[in-house]
């Protein structure tokens, strides 16, 4: 499962850009989405490559982004008991079982974005690629550093 943020605002995005954003659900900057590992959605991410910044997220991050940042409809925040009502013995296992895709954030009743901190020390550069020392594109585990830097 892979960890999606908007890096960079809406000025001068192309249309079909725009449009793929707003697919993702990525409206604003600092707001990040699970999107599962299927071809139709890594097509849309380096469609929007550009723009934002994604990696697979590991069950610990999960946890705190969850825990942290999960909000219900009317913008309730979720603990502990909330999972338990819903069947699972902790948030540990509700996020086990989201990356395994066995369940979702619809299922689960949670918002499917993740309000968040710009992050601490602030981007490398919202111009330049990962792989050219910036925050933009595909950057495999190390979303995790900067997830825990946002939350």
């Amino acid at each position: 499962m892979y960890a999606v943020v908007r890096v960079r605002g809406r000025v001068g995005v192309r249309r079909d850009i725009a449009d793929t954003l707003k697919m993702l659900r990525l409206h604003r900057v600092n707001h990040a989405v699970l999107v599962d590992e299927t071809p139709s959605y890594e097509g849309m991410l380096q469609k929007a490559k550009d723009y934002i910044t994604w990696g697979e997220i590991d069950l610990d991050t999960l946890v705190e982004l969850i825990k942290k940042r999960g909000r219900l409809p009317g913008n309730k925040r979720v603990d502990e008991e909330y999972f338990k009502e819903l069947g699972y013995s902790s948030i540990k296992e509700f996020a086990k079982a989201l990356l395994n895709n066995e369940t979702s954030l619809e299922d689960a009743g949670l918002k499917p974005v993740f309000r968040l901190h710009p992050p601490r020390k602030g981007y490398e550069s919202v111009k330049k690629p990962f792989s050219e020392g910036g925050s933009l594109g595909y950057r495999g585990k190390k979303i995790n550093e900067l997830l825990k830097r946002m939350i």
